[in-house]
């Protein structure tokens, strides 16, 4: 008798945009999958087409990741969270970056390595502008993290640490006489607005790849 073949499916590793899930819990709890630490002196990103992690660029300067950074599985920055920045800026002429929600997560410990999936609680964010592109970045903190894990909203962060992330995100691109760079945050916001656009980015996810299976 013949063992029945396992599905080929399974002997894969899921692609960590198009084959995890956003969460079980949305926008309450979500997966993050992350790409870069705060230890790692250059940037990875992962390579769309394969799933695997790539290298971006190094880091430039003595710029450091304050956080485990990523994506939240199956978003994407399209239409609706374009349409969701005009609206709570009033500019105007905003496209999505076409890429999948940035994440920052927040813990106490050191996590040495990316490429791992993690299940954090989004507490705000940052309404960021990048060349014209909705760019926005989720703040949460990694579930049952004893010192991040039971805030609930960006007022419970420590101003010092926002404006840690804060820094980060408008100078890392950043190169000394480069006036090409124009980037901008308009605003921070609350947990609720990051469940708004958590919802949005999945939306536009659906809708941009209606014909994954």
């Amino acid at each position: 008798m013949q063992t029945p073949k396992k599905k080929i499916s399974s002997n894969f590793i899921a692609h960590p945009w198009h084959g995890i899930s956003s969460g079980k819990n949305i926008p309450e709890m979500i997966h993050a999958f992350i790409e870069v630490v705060p230890s790692d002196t250059v940037k990875y990103e992962v390579d769309k087409e394969s799933g695997f992690l790539t290298i971006d660029r190094p880091q430039k300067f003595s710029n450091v990741m304050p956080a485990m950074y990523g994506f939240v599985p199956k978003t994407y920055c399209g239409k609706k969270v374009a349409q969701h920045c005009m609206e709570q800026t009033g500019k105007t002429d905003i496209v999505g970056d076409a890429d999948p929600l940035d994440v920052c997560v927040l813990s106490e410990k050191d996590v040495t390595h990316g490429n791992i999936l993690v299940e954090a609680i989004p507490i705000g964010g940052f309404r960021m502008i990048d060349g014209g592109e909705a760019d926005d970045k989720i703040i949460a903190v990694l579930k049952n993290d004893s010192i991040y894990g039971e805030m609930r909203d960006i007022k419970d962060l420590p101003v010092k640490v926002r404006n840690r992330l804060m820094h980060y995100f408008l100078t890392y691109k950043a190169m000394p006489g480069d006036d090409s760079y124009h980037v901008e945050i308009t605003d921070t916001f609350n947990a609720a607005e990051a469940g708004k656009i958590i919802e949005l980015s999945i939306e536009d996810y659906n809708n941009e790849f209606s014909g994954l299976s």
